[in-house]
């Protein structure tokens, strides 16, 4: 049992006093100060949310968003709301994204094939690395 402290006083001597909004209300014994303890929400940590916001500005869908970081679909939808997030429009080129750890992606760089006539950005995702390469499009 976690114990709350009276943000009037400090002190830790407080005793339950009802429920108020679906919240534990209590009462410090100490300077009678009646409080309420604000609920605490997961939170997600800001790397996936500038991650997530990256991919996205990348060319990357929600739902690819999703699958890559195991973030919600919908969390990354509502930070490009709160942030205001814009993406490019330009339809000549698409992205395409492979994940690859260190030795796989120097091999990859070293064959000058994989690269030509394309754009690519390199970002890493924990202990691997994702590339996300931008084509034209075949007419």
């Amino acid at each position: 049992m976690k114990i709350e402290l009276c943000p009037n006083c400090g002190s830790d001597r407080n005793i339950k006093s009802g429920i108020v909004n679906n919240r534990q209300r209590y009462k410090c014994k100490q300077c009678n100060y009646f409080f309420s303890v604000n609920k605490i929400g997961k939170k997600i940590d800001d790397y996936y949310v500038n991650k997530s916001l990256q991919l996205y500005l990348e060319g990357l869908t929600y739902r690819e968003i999703e699958r890559i970081l195991g973030v919600s679909h919908v969390s990354v939808m509502n930070w490009v709301k709160k942030y205001n997030i814009k993406r490019p429009t330009n339809t000549n080129y698409h992205p395409t994204y492979k994940i690859l750890n260190a030795v796989e992606l120097g091999k990859y760089f070293a064959n000058s094939e994989n690269i030509k006539g394309a754009g690519a950005v390199v970002t890493e995702l924990g202990d691997k690395f994702m590339l996300i390469k931008w084509e034209r499009f075949k007419d």
